[in-house]
């Protein structure tokens, strides 16, 4: 049974591999997602849950280094949320249209804010079409190493923050999980993980929410030629 579990999950993480991180990219950083539907799951529990929940989410890119159309971004983090018109991955219900409320890092400067609109706006496509609000506020992403790469947490002020662990074999439920709902955007890598804690507590979508104990989160890296 441990085999078969890690097995799957060598599957999973190769399955959302989804972009070759390209040999000269601009930028290149680290990523976190929650959603309040899980995403490493069997599809018995997603029909259960598709339709009813989903449509709420969390993105955010930490920028290790690069920069932005000319801007540099070096160190700085964009935190996105997300409320959908329905659960968002959902191939036979359209989740939009959808609002979404930004969070820059309070670290940027004025040039450097507009800029990491710019870029999570691009990463994300249609996702981010209706920003209804834009916030800033101190952004500390921290993300484990080697065999704690699931292990993450992203905390943007008091308005949002998401906490994860790696999957391990008690998350193995039915023995049918795979990555059912992929990533929201384009990555070079990533892999569902456990979210301990996904919360937003800010305003603009008119809901607040905290979501505990779901097998509801990536985490993993980007690279783009910016």
């Amino acid at each position: 049974m441990r085999q078969k579990f890690l097995l799957s999950l060598v599957a999973a993480a190769a399955v959302v591999a989804t972009l070759a991180i390209p040999s000269r990219a601009a930028m290149r950083g680290d990523y976190i997602e929650a959603r309040s539907a899980d995403v490493y799951t069997g599809p018995c529990f997603a029909n259960g849950e598709v339709g009813l929940v989903g449509n709420e989410a969390i993105l955010a890119w930490r920028i290790r280094e690069g920069a932005w159309k000319g801007t540099s971004l070096n160190g700085l983090g964009v935190v996105a949320v997300v409320k959908a018109h329905a659960t968002l991955g959902d191939p036979y219900h359209s989740a939009y249209p959808a609002e979404a409320v930004l969070i820059v890092d309070q670290q940027a400067s004025a040039q450097q804010r507009l800029a990491l609109q710019d870029f999570a706006i691009s990463m994300a496509g249609k996702l981010l079409d209706h920003v209804v609000r834009v916030d800033a506020a101190p952004i500390q992403f921290l993300v484990g190493e080697g065999a704690q790469h699931g292990a993450a947490t992203l905390v943007a002020g008091n308005l949002a923050r998401i906490e994860t662990r790696s999957l391990c074999q008690g998350d193995h439920i039915c023995g049918n999980e795979f990555v059912f709902y992929p990533p929201l955007v384009q990555l070079a890598h990533a892999m569902p993980a456990f979210t301990l804690d996904d919360s937003f507590q800010g305003q603009g979508l008119n809901v607040v929410w905290n979501h505990v104990g779901k097998r509801s989160a990536f985490v993993g890296t980007f690279a783009t030629n910016g």
